[in-house]
């Protein structure tokens, strides 16, 4: 068999289909090069979102889609990440420094939205992104003991702005970290979300690939206006399997919509049971329900995860799953689904807003 030309085989690449985009290489405009040394093809690949611990995965499988395609040679592959800006709701504003902003919401309480979101943070860093985690739940915010951080102060170095936090490689802000943990928040809806505001803005973030904003869970008014002022690339859906559930999170979906906020995809939380004694898997609250939501919807589903007790432990003893364990399967299934998440998010049209110039009309 020849040796096939450089051009040919980045020609099969760029036909490959991306599990996680769901669409060809060239499709999703990935940047393919490739070059030649004797036999051996490199070929570096370029991805609009964090590709830290895929490597293995995609060479392997690009390998096997360069024999099927009958091109022989060996192949190494090379990856890079290019996370761009996506454009937010009018009219509103990017955040300064932050690339993305992505909610993630439940219509109801209870789904594990908030192990959700700060799993999904922990994953993106650990992928190679530069992530900040905003607990937007002012009532009740639990990402101050999910990320360790009870008892811990924020601080200013100016007087006017807060330096956020860190932990496990994410920089966090939350109410919980300014006031006293048993403090209640007898607040009404307008001084939530200006709280909220302030908080966005006032937090020294820096340079951030994405902000994770954990949502209060419900739909109303508080929601809403949430929804509508902070600048949101893109929002999660979290669900549990049965149909109470997802009647909720449709509302949370249709929330979105109605403020132009683009659904990246469902999350499916809880999703099966394995009994740690024999393995034996339960689906517990039901099976397959968000990934027909998703169907019906016209979204993604991006993630099944599962109902493991020791995700709990993990999560209320400030080292949640993809930290505390990430070798073993319940870190992956997070892993996988931030992956797909940030996929989605890559797929959509890139801001070009600061392209186009301003047209001032002026009285003379």
């Amino acid at each position: 068999m020849s040796q096939p030309s450089d051009g040919a085989v980045q020609a099969a690449l760029e036909s490959y289909v991306d599990p996680y985009l769901e669409e060809t290489l060239a499709a999703a405009q990935v940047a393919v090069a490739v070059t030649r040394t004797g036999e051996r093809y490199l070929a570096t690949l370029r991805y609009g979102f964090p590709v830290g611990g895929y490597q293995a995965e995609l060479e392997a499988s690009l390998r096997e889609h360069l024999r099927a395609s009958g091109l022989a040679g060996e192949l190494e592959v090379r990856l890079e990440s290019d996370i761009h800006a996506h454009a937010v709701q009018r009219p509103l504003k990017p955040l300064h420094g932050v690339k993305n902003i992505v909610a993630v919401a439940s219509g109801k309480g209870g789904v594990g939205k908030s192990t959700v979101a700060v799993n999904l943070a922990l994953a993106w860093a650990a992928q190679g992104a530069r992530v900040g985690m905003l607990d937007a739940d002012i009532y009740g915010p639990s990402q101050p003991l999910m990320l360790g951080l009870v008892g811990q102060r924020p601080a200013t170095s100016d007087g006017k702005h807060i330096e956020p936090l860190r932990s496990h490689g994410v920089c966090a802000m939350s109410i919980g970290l300014l006031v006293d943990a048993e403090q209640p928040m007898v607040w009404r809806g307008p001084m939530v979300t200006q709280a909220l505001s302030q908080l966005l803005a006032d937090t020294s973030w820096g340079e951030l690939d994405y902000l994770v904003v954990d949502m209060p869970p419900g739909t109303g008014d508080i929601q809403l206006t949430l929804a509508q002022r902070v600048p949101v690339s893109g929002a999660v859906i979290v669900t549990t399997p049965q149909d109470i559930a997802l009647a909720d999170a449709r509302k949370g979906l249709k929330m979105f919509e109605k403020v132009s906020v683009p659904v990246l995809g469902i999350v499916e939380n809880m999703s099966v049971y394995i009994c740690p004694s024999c393995g034996h898997a339960e689906h517990i609250f039901g099976a397959g329900g968000g990934e027909r939501m998703a169907r019906q919807y016209g979204v993604r589903l991006l993630g099944e995860l599962p109902l493991d007790a020791r995700i709990r432990e993990e999560a209320d003893g400030g080292r949640p799953t993809v930290a505390a364990a990430p070798d073993t399967p319940r870190a992956q299934a997070y892993l996988a689904m931030a992956r797909r998440t940030a996929a989605a998010l890559a797929r959509r049209t890139r801001d070009r807003s600061s392209v186009f110039p301003q047209i001032v009309v002026e009285e003379t």
